[in-house]
């Protein structure tokens, strides 16, 4: 611990800025109430600060809408570290305010170009800019390095690691749709959908296109034997290959765990132009009202005044003539003469629809569910494969378990850092051991931990 972090932690109260009072929040508030933290909590909704404060009368709340010039400045200098929370886009903007006041910082997402770039500055500065501290990003790294580290020590190489997540309905709650309720960002699920992948199996390079692309390549997940899982790859997995230092693997892919049908339903989605990202004049939230009814009538190109059977016989042919794809976008009541709350782009507004559709009620539950599958020589030649297994659900009226495992993770990166246990400067993740091996005994104490462990020899 330094100097300064032991004068301030014994003479007054660190000071944390959280950017964002949305679906995590609340777990990282607590964790940092409960350590005698002083928070500010900064958002553009007043709602999520009405709820924040609500749970923690405590804690400061503050409107703050970072595409108002200066007016984050005029609030960051008086912390000791900045917590983003918001959407990745910004987080190199609170970034280069961080740097130019010296302020540590923390983020749940993955480090962008935009962030990387930012890296010899921050060291430059003195400060940690951490990053990759939640669920995926974040527990699945420090899960694997826990595992490739304790293998490389006692002699051993990798020779593959297959690795999915993901947050679902507990299975109780599961009958949607979409086979999905949102625990998280809705936008960032359904954008994860559009982009490609690319990833490594037995030496080869295997690269996805994007737009949908990658939901064609769902197989079965055999995890938790009662329910069907699907797994389809997500991003880029061949970088990891040296981020996590195990060249010697032939086999490296990441990917996403759904209930089986998830992936069917997007595609059917992306098919009807309902996740384009681009502007929609009939969206625009000052034009005229529009229905789900006549704005799907546009998408097969049709008057609005055409009768419903008509436009569902239509949008049967547009999915190739299969009941499976056309029934959920019936029963998600995007063929019915709802009002749309417009939002400019298709997947804006659809997101946003689904949101409050498919939203946890009372009683209800989500579940985390991650799986690593690892490949190892031993330094004997002996070959194994382990599974690392981790469940987690949701606590009903409480907090899900998608916050616990995205909010906790970070606030426990954050109190490290203002106790002068991290050392590292710079754009960082958790790949080192002085971060990992703290964070996950700190996540035990708080009930979250791999759930199974098993060796299988071949």
């Amino acid at each position: 611990m330094d100097d300064e972090s032991v004068n301030r932690t014994s003479d007054a109260k660190a000071k944390v800025l959280v950017l964002g009072a949305g679906f995590v929040s609340g777990p990282l508030v607590e964790y940092l109430n409960r350590k005698n933290c002083s928070i500010a909590v900064g958002s553009v909704i007043q709602a999520e600060l009405d709820a924040t404060s609500k749970l923690y009368p405590e804690v400061k709340t503050m409107l703050v809408d970072l595409n108002v010039p200066g007016e984050l400045e005029t609030i960051l200098p008086d912390h000791d570290l900045v917590v983003s929370l918001l959407p990745y886009s910004y987080h190199p903007q609170v970034a280069k305010l961080c740097i130019k006041y010296k302020k540590n910082m923390v983020t749940a997402s993955y480090i962008s170009p935009a962030m990387r770039e930012l890296h010899q500055q921050a060291v430059d500065a003195g400060i940690a800019i951490l990053n990759e501290l939640g669920l995926d990003p974040g527990i699945d790294h420090m899960l694997a390095m826990e595992c490739f580290d304790e293998v490389k020590a006692a002699g051993g190489k990798i020779l593959s690691y297959e690795s999915y997540c993901g947050g679902i309905p507990a299975p109780e709650n599961s009958a949607t749709p979409l086979k999905y309720k949102f625990s998280w960002y809705p936008k960032g699920v359904l954008l994860s959908c559009l982009s490609g992948a690319k990833y490594m199996k037995d030496g080869k390079i295997i690269e996805v296109e994007g737009n949908g692309r990658l939901l064609e390549e769902t197989r079965s997940l055999d995890f938790l034997h009662d329910y069907d899982f699907e797994v389809f790859p997500n991003r880029d997995s061949t970088h990891y290959i040296h981020q996590y230092g195990i060249e010697s693997a032939k086999t490296i892919l990441r990917g996403t765990i759904r209930y089986k049908g998830f992936a069917a339903v997007v595609k059917s989605l992306i098919d009807l132009g309902l996740l384009n990202t681009k502007s929609d004049d009939l969206l625009h939230p000052a034009g005229p009202e529009i229905t789900w009814k006549e704005y799907m009538c546009s998408k097969v190109e049709k008057s609005r005044d055409i009768l419903n059977d008509s436009l569902k016989d239509l949008v049967f042919e547009k999915l190739g003539r299969d009941n499976a794809k056309l029934q959920p976008i019936v029963d998600l009541g995007l063929l019915a003469d709802v009002l749309i709350e417009k939002r400019t782009t298709p997947i804006d507004t659809l997101s946003n629809y689904l949101a409050k559709k498919l939203t946890y009620g009372p009683n209800e539950r989500d579940m985390v569910l991650m799986r690593h599958e690892v490949g190892i020589q031993w330094k004997d030649g002996k070959k194994v494969q382990r599974s690392i297994d981790f469940v987690q659900y949701g606590d009903p009226n409480g907090f899900s378990a998608m916050a616990k495992t995205v909010g906790l993770p970070a606030g426990i990166g954050t109190k490290m850092i203002l106790d002068g246990d991290i050392q590292s400067k710079g754009v960082i993740a958790p790949f080192s051991m002085e971060i990992y091996e703290p964070i996950l005994q700190r996540l035990k104490e708080e009930g979250i931990a791999a759930s199974q462990f098993s060796i299988h020899y071949e």
